[in-house]
């Protein structure tokens, strides 16, 4: 038990810690539970789902305030209402899709093979980006036109393709459409919140027979230690992205996608 309670925390923290950087959460807990020996367990796969409502809630802490005042501007604040449909839109295609596809994604997709592949070829994506002389237009999250939350939705789906990263894919789209660094990072914070709800919300009625006591303590573990490290995170990578770009995040997706791929031809 405590070895299992061990294998949670861990991946908690990694779950934190990568959730909104654009390097692959959900990439990186594959590998991670490989190496633990947690894929071979029809538990695992679920798990990584779960315990990104810790990650949902560190932002909802973090961005209370911001989130709360759109909240009672709903529905008398033209401002607050134009967000709000903007967020809802960039979140419907991957809804879609993601219902759709759940099957296909959990039981074809989830593989570490593709993980390393799409961990290189999305940190290639990030150093091209960040050589581009992009000049932004849009410098609020909370201001994008309407057909440009469409696009960041639409290239979320990529998303769906573990090691992909939401966050990345959300990120890159923002800025090729106009947006500066930091409000495309932010907006990717924003559209955290109903994408990985939907997700958990989804993958928990479709695997609430595997809820069992033992599991359910896992999640905890797993949900707190993802919640204190994701505000960490959250609380960093605005100004970190502002001053120093994405090249960090580049190479060590290029440099954990080629270690992995080693790692799996020697049949590790």
């Amino acid at each position: 038990m405590s070895f299992d309670l061990f294998k949670a925390f861990i991946l908690g923290i990694v779950e934190g810690l990568t959730e909104f950087l654009p390097v692959s959460s959900t990439g990186h807990l594959l590998l991670l539970e490989r190496f633990f020996g947690f894929d071979d367990d029809a538990f695992g796969k679920t798990f990584v789902v779960l315990i990104q409502l810790g990650a949902i809630l560190a932002i909802l802490s973090v961005y209370f305030a911001k989130l709360w005042r759109i909240a009672l501007g709903m529905f008398s604040d033209p401002a607050a209402q134009r967000f709000v449909i903007g967020v809802l839109i960039a979140f419907l295609p991957a809804a879609i899709i993601g219902a759709i596809a759940h099957s296909f994604i959990k039981e074809v997709l989830f593989n570490p093979w593709v993980v390393c592949f799409t961990l290189i070829a999305g940190g290639a994506v990030l150093l091209w980006v960040d050589q581009q002389d992009l000049r932004p237009r849009f410098h609020d999250a909370t201001t994008f036109p309407l057909p440009m939350y469409l696009g960041i939705g639409l290239a979320q789906c990529l998303a769906m393709i573990p090691g992909v990263s939401r966050s990345g894919a959300t990120i890159v789209s923002a800025m090729l459409f106009g947006s500066d660094k930091r409000a495309a990072a932010e907006f990717s914070f924003f559209l955290a919140i109903p994408t990985m709800t939907g997700a958990f919300a989804y993958d928990l009625y479709k695997n609430h027979g595997q809820m069992t006591a033992n599991n359910t303590l896992l999640v905890a573990m797993g949900f707190i230690t993802s919640f204190v490290a994701a505000i960490i995170v959250v609380k960093t990578l605005l100004d970190y992205v502002s001053r120093s770009g994405f090249a960090l995040f580049a190479w060590w997706r290029v440099i954990v996608g080629t270690l992995g791929l080693i790692g799996l031809a020697l049949g590790k």
